[in-house]
């Protein structure tokens, strides 16, 4: 949902700090990206990461024989933050309790905000040039054999000189994972069936998230990826306002007057940039 123009009368009242803080760390909670990625300091302007694409070697030397130079490989990225938004409309009914309006607030934006970010990083057009998604990255399919394709990942992340260390798998190719078994058909990423979990793939933590899933032949269940080569910032964290006199637009036919039907509308919004590797990451497919 959108604001249209600048409506007349219109009020905004910043939420305290610390409803802030809870939004933005139940934010994190809800991306599996934010989970794994490493969280840097983002000033508005952006700012310069080096990256090392490749790494100095050392050399055997006879005594007092002169000692080699090797300098590692580096490269320059610009992480800049992008503004991510979204405004949820209320009753007014929720102003008669704090509380519900609270709970309602920490709820339902990090939900969006998480979802949305998780989704673009994975599957998405990114909003600007300077952040990276895994739209292209490499694919292994689990379609024939789910531990050979998860094999398959590791090595290539590792050719690409990674370390897999994270999975994040869509709720889709949960089911697929729980129902791999060897050849005397016990479950291969669980301890037993009454867990219903996987906490590890291949000695590596599992996060889960519905944004990892991309509808397709074959379809998108997961990603595997060595998440040190990740990372992500916010500027100045997460900001929330509250309006009663705007007019949303909702979609091309629908608006909502706040004011004349007695509703209110919470705005939160986020700078947020993300970098990364993308060779250092696969995607793993299957036929859903």
């Amino acid at each position: 949902m959108s604001q249209t123009g600048t409506p007349t009368n219109r009020t905004a009242v910043d939420l305290p700090a610390d409803v802030s803080k809870e939004i933005l760390a139940k934010a994190q909670e809800n991306s599996a990206v934010m989970k794994l990625a490493r969280k840097i300091a983002l000033p508005g302007r952006g700012v310069a990461i080096n990256v090392i694409t490749s790494d100095p070697e050392a050399a055997w030397v006879g005594e007092t024989n002169a000692k080699p130079v090797s300098n590692p490989g580096l490269a320059t990225k610009i992480m800049r933050g992008y503004k991510l938004a979204v405004i949820v409309p209320f009753s007014d009914e929720f102003r008669r309790d704090l509380s519900s309006l609270y709970d309602a607030l920490v709820s339902r934006l990090p939900a969006a905000l998480g979802k949305k970010f998780d989704n673009t990083v994975f599957h998405g057009a990114a909003p600007g040039s300077d952040f990276d998604t895994f739209a292209a990255v490499t694919a292994q399919s689990l379609a024939t054999d789910v531990y050979q394709g998860l094999v398959a990942a590791d090595t290539d992340i590792a050719s690409h000189g990674g370390i897999t260390n994270g999975y994040v798998i869509s709720a889709q190719g949960k089911g697929i994972l729980l129902g791999a078994t060897d050849q005397n058909k016990r479950p291969l990423f669980i301890n037993s069936v009454a867990e219903g979990a996987i906490p590890m793939i291949l000695g590596s933590k599992t996060e889960y998230s519905k944004a990892a899933f991309k509808a397709g032949t074959p379809a998108v269940i997961g990603y595997a990826g060595d998440w040190t080569q990740a990372m992500y910032g916010t500027v100045e964290g997460i900001k929330v306002s509250i309006a009663d006199q705007a007019t949303l637009k909702v979609d091309a036919d629908t608006e909502i007057n706040l004011f004349q039907q007695n509703m209110f509308a919470v705005r939160a919004e986020m700078e947020v940039g993300f970098r990364a590797d993308t060779t250092c990451f696969n995607a793993l497919t299957a036929t859903v």
